[in-house]
């Protein structure tokens, strides 16, 4: 099993003018009709021993959100078969009594910026080569999701990930069209042990642009980086001036007037401050 953001935030709002919880309205409205019987918040002891832990980019076992305020941001958890199930019934309007209404929330109700995406309801509307593509995305601490399909062609797809730090839309989106370009894995790195005192070198603050900075400090043998408005990481050596980050795909060149920093196929310098 692996959780799903949903967008179904607005299904909170629907709890309230019902008199009832997220999780008896969504039961009651869609999870029984649909018989989805391996979707909850609250975990049968059943559902619960099949439950795959979520993990950080570094592999460690992170603890599952629960989020009682606003449940509908990603409070449900469920499996790929019952997700399929949900696919279905957006695919086919006379697959389940709750098709044709699911058919009605594929319509484009909003623009965006990009004149290829368009958001209905709970669903986001691409125009690819292939023609529309009606998805969603989403992810809580260590797990990601996606789930697409094209309603001319009838195919979908789900995608579950217990790593909240990757990234599977890429996937999901290439099996539904395939002249959508996979990401690259990531490259392997190999972390060294540095002498202390050249790690004391690289201590300090970075100034990559104005309103980004990247303050280098040290515990022990080890270094720390934290960028603007963002938590501390740690960074590790594979070579006595290359640094490499596991949380996300990021790695850092110190220089002696400075660093490099190499994500996303940009390289960003930066100038030594202090």
């Amino acid at each position: 099993m692996s959780t799903r953001t949903s967008a179904w935030a607005c299904w909170d709002t629907l709890a309230l003018k019902a008199g009832t919880s997220y999780e008896q309205l969504v039961t009651r409205r869609v999870l029984i009709p649909l018989q989805m019987k391996e979707t909850a918040i609250t975990l049968t002891p059943a559902l619960r021993a099949r439950l795959a832990l979520g993990h950080d980019g570094e592999g460690h076992v992170v603890p599952n959100w629960d989020l009682p305020t606003l449940a509908g941001a990603g409070a449900l958890r469920s499996t790929a078969a019952d997700l399929l199930t949900f696919l279905v019934a957006n695919l086919d309007s006379t697959a389940t009594p709750l098709s044709r209404t699911l058919q009605q929330t594929h319509g484009e109700r909003h623009a965006t910026d990009n004149p290829n995406l368009k958001i209905g309801l709970a669903w986001h509307i691409s125009s690819r080569p292939v023609g529309k593509i009606v998805w969603h995305n989403g992810g809580t601490g260590g797990y990601r999701s996606f789930m697409g399909f094209d309603p001319v062609r009838r195919i979908g797809v789900v995608v579950l990930c217990n790593n909240g730090n990757e990234n599977v839309d890429d996937i999901g989106f290439h099996l539904l069209d395939e002249t959508f370009p996979l990401s690259p894995p990531r490259q392997r790195h190999t972390e060294v042990a540095v002498d202390s005192l050249i790690l004391q070198r690289y201590v300090g603050e970075y100034e990559l642009a104005p309103t980004f900075h990247i303050v280098i400090t040290r515990e022990a043998a080890h270094l720390f980086a934290q960028a603007t408005a963002q938590p501390r990481f740690a960074i590790f050596a594979e070579s006595d001036s290359t640094f490499f980050l596991k949380v996300v795909d990021a790695q850092l060149t110190f220089r002696p007037d400075g660093l490099v920093l190499h994500q996303n196929g940009q390289h960003l310098p930066g100038r030594r401050l202090h």
